[in-house]
Order: structure tokens, then sequence, then C-alpha cells
């Protein structure tokens, strides 16, 4: 049986999915530093020790990402193509998704689906890191709080301030002088995912909201931004259980489908 692999380097973190037919054989995340490739080899190599596989069995590989262009891979596709078809097939005996919200380590993106997981339109940040996942990461640091701890803490909030910039580095400066009024980290904590929110809801509202919403990437691991934007947006929003490796996964898919279609037709 066919085994395959997808690859999506992003701007902070690379991530791995290995499949063999319909079934995920494993996964791997690590921090994309500055050299993708040896990144990409790091992670193959304790992969295939994780799961016994030797190289030569990974018999197509798709690569997506910033990074995509850098590795060797046998194709390539964007990250809006590899999104949704992961997202598609993740909840394909649930929800049919119309609409994806993927936010990574420094851009946003809102796209939107037909029925059968075409593309119609997209909205994208990627000129700054506000409402993204670098923009949580410098808040925790300043905040002192682990970045998984955001999502709990939040949902003890009792007086949510409303922060006005979204910039990284206004935002701290915001965040600092709540601090030195004394408000409760909690509450701040709130507010910082309120703010995102509403950026985030900003431009799904641009392109128009339809259900069901697909909700991933490293920052949809956070419950209490889930529920903020659930709030923002009036919907339900339906997270995979490692939203962080989606768009891998998409990759991995296609490269599966792919491999299928070529060795059928040759």
């Amino acid at each position: 049986m066919k085994t395959v692999a997808g690859i999506d380097i992003g701007s902070t973190t690379t991530k791995v999915v290995i499949m063999r037919g319909h079934t995920i054989i494993g996964s791997k995340t690590s921090s994309t530093g500055t050299n993708c490739k040896r990144t990409v080899k790091l992670l193959f190599t304790e992969m295939l020790e994780d799961y016994n596989l030797r190289e030569d069995e990974i018999q197509y590989t798709v690569a997506t990402g910033y990074g995509r262009r850098i590795i060797p891979a046998d194709e390539i596709i964007t990250e809006i193509t590899a999104n949704a078809k992961a997202a598609k097939w993740l909840m394909r005996d649930k929800v049919n998704v119309r609409t994806l919200i993927n936010i990574g380590g420094q851009d946003c993106k809102v796209i939107s689906l037909d029925d059968n997981g075409i593309m119609t339109d997209f909205a994208m940040n990627d000129k700054c890191a506000a409402g993204t996942g670098r923009f949580l990461e410098v808040m925790s640091r300043i905040l002192e709080v682990e970045l998984d701890e955001l999502g709990i803490l939040s949902e003890k909030a009792e007086d949510i301030p409303h922060i006005n910039s979204l910039c990284t580095v206004f935002g701290e400066s915001e965040v600092i002088s709540l601090l030195s009024q004394g408000r409760m980290v909690e509450d701040i904590i709130a507010g910082i995912h309120k703010s995102i929110a509403k950026r985030v809801g900003s431009m799904v509202k641009k392109i128009g909201i339809k259900e069901a919403v697909f909700f991933d990437g490293g920052p949809a691991f956070n419950k209490g931004l889930k529920s903020a934007l659930e709030q923002e947006l009036n919907v339900d929003l339906h997270v995979p259980s490692d939203p962080q490796i989606t768009t891998a996964l998409g990759a991995a898919i296609i490269a599966s489908e792919h491999f299928t279609k070529t060795h059928n037709t040759a």
C-alpha cells in the first residue's frame, strides 16, 4: 500500500504528516528555524525511526507553506489548496465546511469554499503579525504565562478591558499599561482574545460567512480564542483534534490522490 508525506513549511513551524492509504501513520512538528532543508530532514529522520519506515518507502511527497520551493518534493501546492482539502476530509462525515479560518504563526487566512470544497474567495493578513500566533507568543511572554495556558486563564475573566491595538509593538505597550494599572492577567488575556476575534471577524465578514466554519492553525488549540471568535461571529467553530497539522495533512492527502492517479494511468 502506498506511503506518502505532506510537508508544511510555515514561517515559524514546520509540520510533516505521513499517510498510508487513508490512514494517518503519524505526524511531527518542529520550529522551522533558519534552515528549512535541515529541519525537514531531521523531522523525517525522527519519523522514519519512530514508525519503523525506510526512506524509500515514502513514494510521493507534496510540499506547501512559505518554504515549499526550498525543499525537494514531488509536487508543490499552495497552503489554501492543502488547507481546504484537509478541512473537507476531516469533516467529511460530520459537516460541509464552507468557511475556513486559519491562524498561523505570522499570517491569518479566511477561505470561502463552495459545496465541492473549491475556493471561491479568500482574505489574508500577511503584512504584520497582528492577530497571529506570533502576536499571542509575544503577549504570553509579557504576561509571564505559558502559551498553552492562555485559553484556560481567559475563561476566568470578570472585567474584560478593550484593547485597541493589535500591532505587536503598540499592543505590547497597551498590555504593559494595563498591568501597571493593576488589571487582572485573566482579564487582559480575554481582552487580547476579543481584539483578535474582532480583527479576524472583519476579514470573515468581508468575504461573507457560510456555515459550517472550520478553525485551524496552532492558535486554534486556544479555547479562549475559539470562544471569542464564536461570540464575534455568532457561529459554532469546528476545530480538529490537532489543528496545527491540517495543512500538512492536506498536502499528504493530495500526495496520496496524485500518486494513485499517476500510477493508475501509467
